[in-house]
């Protein structure tokens, strides 16, 4: 059996990305003795080292890594080792350059910047594979090694290729999952446009077209693109296992922000164990898109213990302004991950470039060096996750309600040719976060293909996609007793981009007592008002309630539908099934969603003088809270040994 965490003791892992091949060899000594002073544990190794380790084809250059394997062991220091693989040497893209990846413009993506490779291009496989088996070859029984790290970022920058082996992989996939020339015709509704196609070779990516390329063709190619790369994290992974069973492989994750292009809850079976990397984005939800993450990631990891393989010490270098972090916020958004289950903290990188392109990027060193307010954080907090090693191992304890993050509604939702371009899947979804935040109510952030078990209340946004099985696990939810809401756009097409007809929302019709003729998606900065005193934007629909039991909660005070339905409710079976048409915002939203959850007996474990400004998170006895505001907070009603809580602070308390 694989092992499903590091080899290391009972612990909170706590280091960096380490890439000493960018100083002179005086500094290593330096570093190591700065890591020892920080409480660092593990670094991950060898990242970008392609071109070092192997300057040029078939000879290699090991001398350097094995001195510092030897210099992290002696000093306690554990390795997650990458592959190496994540960005090709200039030698091998001068000697192929058929391995550059091509954009759907037919722009090939040259090399000079990091992971331009095309994810199916079998000569850049060969390469990559051969160097991943002298790696393992090489490092098997060293005694610093815990785990494996395949590439880096997969996908990052290259997850859609739209070169020729990228058009021949393609057909191959789609045979794969039509069959039939004639049943991918029916799938991807070629009949429209005159796109029919009568061979395999006739297909082709969806490259840049005179008009909207055919919508199925494009959602396929999103999980043909997610799929491929999945596969070479494979590829990658078996060869690790053949040589070191022994050995955990993992790769990091991108959940944050708007990343979307890989289905990380299909890939998550694929890893020992689940690592994430995530980077906070300005705006007011930064802090709940960090939280938001947190909890996709660990439901992602099952509630098992998770690597959080990047974070930023303080300001980054790749937004249109980078801020530094404030006082305080280098531990809050730390201990926020780890309440939400990650065992080992990390950040990118260790010491701070002084040259290329993320030399203004913070690290764990700066380029003020260790007599630093920036570096004295970071021994702080790695003191505190010392004092802390006593929650490594424990699994996130489920809320009772979740909402929904389902990938492929996210890609298809997001499509041309819609009835707005203004919509976007995740902030619905984190604003309903916000919302419970708000409240002060847990919420698990679940992935859909996930079991609904022990959930009293599932909200789900823009659950686009709608295949019948998930629509006959949702009433099967509402049937025994679990309460639904759903929102606008969702249940309107099945796994092939197809309309369920009859009128929206599909096959939740019937569950919902609501049937839609038509869609009013509103223009940029147009609002309708509800008669609740509530505003919504972005959509509105023209509601017809089809089971008179069905409830009004709101109606449409203001616009083309005014007098119709805006808000339902309808009791199913044991539980009860909502509808949502409008985006509103979390402050409109929490009234409702204290209604909502209140009937599903879903109600906050806080006292209501913090609720709202702490979030609350369960680790099997052990509670976290952590401060959301600017000020310090009287937590003595929380009933543990800390009765304030700093500004941007965070306590950790028995449950």
């Amino acid at each position: 059996m694989t092992p499903r965490w590091l080899r290391t003791d009972s612990r909170i892992e706590y280091g960096a990305d380490y890439n000493p091949e960018q100083w002179p060899r005086e500094v290593w000594d330096d570093d190591v003795r700065a890591m020892r002073e920080a409480g660092v544990t593990i670094v991950s190794l060898a990242i970008f080292s392609w071109a070092r380790i192997e300057p040029a084809d078939g000879r290699y250059d090991f001398a350097w890594l094995d001195e510092v394997m030897d210099l992290l062991h002696a000093n306690g220091i554990s390795v997650d080792l990458a592959t190496a693989t994540a960005s090709p040497p200039p030698w091998l893209t001068t000697a192929h350059p058929e391995i550059l990846p091509v954009n759907h413009e037919g722009q090939i993506l040259w090399q000079g910047g990091r992971q331009h490779w095309r994810p199916t291009s079998p000569v850049f496989r060969e390469y990559a594979l051969r160097l991943v088996r002298t790696m393992a070859q090489r490092y098997a029984d060293h005694p610093a090694l815990v785990a494996w790290h395949v590439s880096n970022e997969l996908g990052c920058h290259n997850i859609y290729d739209y070169s020729d082996d990228a058009a021949q992989a393609f057909r191959v996939w789609l045979r794969n999952r039509y069959g039939t020339v004639e049943a991918l015709n029916e799938a991807w509704g070629t009949a429209f446009w005159a796109q029919r196609y009568g061979e395999w070779d006739e297909i082709l990516p969806p490259r840049l077209a005179a008009s909207f390329p055919n919508p199925t063709q494009q959602f396929d190619f999103k999980r043909f693109s997610s799929d491929v790369l999945k596969d070479y994290l494979r590829a990658e992974r078996e060869i690790l296992r053949e040589l070191t069973p022994d050995v955990p492989v993992t790769t990091n994750f991108m959940v944050m922000g708007e990343t979307k292009g890989m289905n990380y809850a299909d890939w998550a079976a694929e890893v020992d164990f689940v690592s994430n990397d995530h980077y906070r984005l300005p705006g007011a939800q930064s802090l709940d898109e960090l939280s938001f993450s947190a909890n996709l990631t660990g439901n992602l990891a099952g509630g098992r213990p998770w690597f959080l393989m990047e974070h930023s010490t303080s300001a980054v270098n790749w937004q249109p302004v980078n801020l530094a972090k404030r006082p305080g916020e280098l531990s809050r958004d730390a201990l926020t991950h780890v309440a939400h289950g990650a065992d080992a903290v990390c950040y990118f990188q260790w010491r701070q470039s002084r040259a290329g392109a993320e030399k203004y990027h913070s690290g764990m060193v700066p380029h003020a060096g260790t007599d630093s307010q920036l570096f004295r954080d970071v021994v702080a907090l790695g003191s505190r996750l010392r004092e802390l090693s006593y929650v490594q191992g424990r699994r996130r304890t489920p809320a009772k309600a979740a909402i929904l993050f389902d990938w492929e509604s996210w890609w298809a939702s997001e499509q041309d040719s819609h009835p707005t371009e203004l919509l976007k899947y995740k902030q619905e979804a984190l604003d309903w976060y916000t919302t419970f935040l708000d409240l002060g109510v847990r919420v698990d952030v679940l992935p859909a293909s996930a079991s609904f078990d022990g959930y009293d209340l599932i909200v789900a946004p823009i659950l686009h996609v709608m295949p019948s099985s998930l629509a006959s696990r949702l009433t099967s939810f509402v049937e025994g007793g679990g309460h639904l809401v759903a929102t606008y756009f969702s249940g309107i097409v099945d796994e092939n981009d197809h309309i369920w007809l009859g009128g929206y929302p599909g096959p939740l019709r019937d569950l919902l007592g609501v049937r839609i003729e038509e869609f009013a998606p509103l223009l940029e900065g147009d609002t309708v008002a509800l008669s609740d005193g509530l505003e919504g934007t972005l959509w509105s629909d023209r509601i017809d309630l089809i089971d008179p039991a069905t409830e009004v909660l709101a109606t449409y005070k203001t616009g083309d539908y005014a007098g119709r339905p805006a808000v339902t409710r309808r009791a199913a079976g044991a539980g009860s099934a909502s509808y949502v048409s409008t985006k509103l915002a979390p402050n409109a939203l929490a009234p409702l969603l204290k209604d909502l959850a209140g009937r599903a007996g879903v109600v906050s474990e806080l006292p209501s003088e913090l609720r709202g400004r702490v979030e609350l998170t369960v680790r099997e006895g052990v509670r976290f809270v952590v401060n959301r505001t600017d000020e310090q907070l009287d937590i003595s009603s929380l009933g543990g040994p800390e009765t304030t809580l700093a500004a941007r602070g965070v306590a950790v308390l028995p449950a």
